[in-house]
C-alpha cells in the first residue's frame, strides 16, 4: 500500500509546487478552509500562482496571507468581499479575476473532477458573464456554455481520513472541499483526526482521489463577521 500519511505540510507538498501553477482549494469564507496547508504554501514561496475558490479568506487569515504575500496572480472566484486586500488589488490591476456564480463555480469545479470538459447553463445569460462564450438555444432557453475546471494541485480540510486517505467532512465544512477534492491532479488533504477505519457508508470523498494526508496544526473557529444585538 501506498504511505499516505506525511508528517507535515512541508513534506505533503514537497515535489507538487511550481510558480505559474493552479491550485483549487476547498472552504467557504472561513469555514473548512486548509489553513495548515495554505500556512505550508506560504513557506514555499510560489509565485503568480493561479486559485480557484469560492473567495479569498480574510485580510489576515486564509487565502487572504498569500495574496498579502502577493503569491497570487489570478483568481477564479464568486466572492470578493470581506478581504479588503482582494478588492485593492483587483481595483488596482495588480490581481486578475474571474467571476463565476457561485453554483456555476461549483458545478465547473465538480465537473472537471468528473473528467466533463464543459456543461450549458441559463445562469449568467444575457450579463457580463456570458460575454466571449458559447450560447446555446434549448427548448427556446438560451444557455453559456462553462467549461469544467482542474487544478495541478486541490488542498482540502477535512475532519477525518483513514490511512487509505478516505475522507469525511463535518456538516458545513463540507461546502467545496468533496468538489475540490476531485478537480486536482494531485491532491492533499489536512484533517483533524487520523482514524484506523471509517464506515464505507460515511465516506464523503474516496481515498482514490487523495495522494498525501496531514493531521492538521492549525484548527481555528473564525467568526467572518461578529453581529451582537442588545435586547432592551
Amino acid at each position: 500500500m501506498v504511505e499516505k500519511i506525511y508528517p507535515d505540510a512541508n513534506a505533503a507538498l514537497e515535489g507538487l509546487l511550481f510558480d505559474g501553477m493552479t491550485i483549487v482549494a476547498g472552504g467557504f469564507g472561513l469555514c473548512g478552509i486548509p489553513e495548515t496547508l495554505i500556512d505550508g504554501l506560504l513557506a514555499a514561496v510560489a509565485r503568480d500562482l493561479t486559485i480557484i475558490s469560492n473567495n479569498a479568506g480574510v485580510d489576515d487569515f486564509g487565502l487572504g496571507l498569500l495574496l498579502r504575500n502577493r503569491q497570487v496572480r489570478r483568481m477564479i472566484s464568486s466572492y470578493v468581499g470581506e478581504n479588503k486586500e482582494f478588492e485593492r488589488q483587483y481595483l488596482a490591476k495588480e490581481l486578475e479575476l474571474e467571476f463565476c456564480p457561485q453554483g456555476t463555480l461549483a458545478e465547473r469545479i465538480r465537473a472537471g473532477g468528473a473528467g466533463i470538459a464543459g456543461f450549458y447553463t441559463r445562469t449568467g445569460v444575457g450579463t457580463l458573464i456570458a460575454d466571449g462564450k458559447e450560447l446555446k438555444d434549448f427548448n427556446g432557453e438560451t444557455y453559456v456554455l462553462e467549461t469544467g475546471l482542474v487544478a495541478d494541485l486541490a488542498i482540502v480540510k477535512a475532519s477525518k481520513a483513514d490511512r487509505f486517505g478516505n475522507l469525511v467532512f463535518r456538516k458545513s465544512a463540507r461546502n467545496f472541499n468533496p468538489m475540490a477534492a476531485t478537480a486536482g491532479r494531485v491532491t492533499v488533504a489536512e484533517v483533524e483526526e487520523i482514524v484506523d477505519a471509517i464506515d464505507p457508508d460515511h465516506v464523503h470523498t474516496p481515498g482514490i482521489f487523495v495522494r498525501r494526508v496531514i493531521l492538521a496544526t492549525r484548527n481555528e473557529k473564525r467568526i467572518e463577521q461578529r453581529t451582537l444585538s442588545m435586547v432592551a
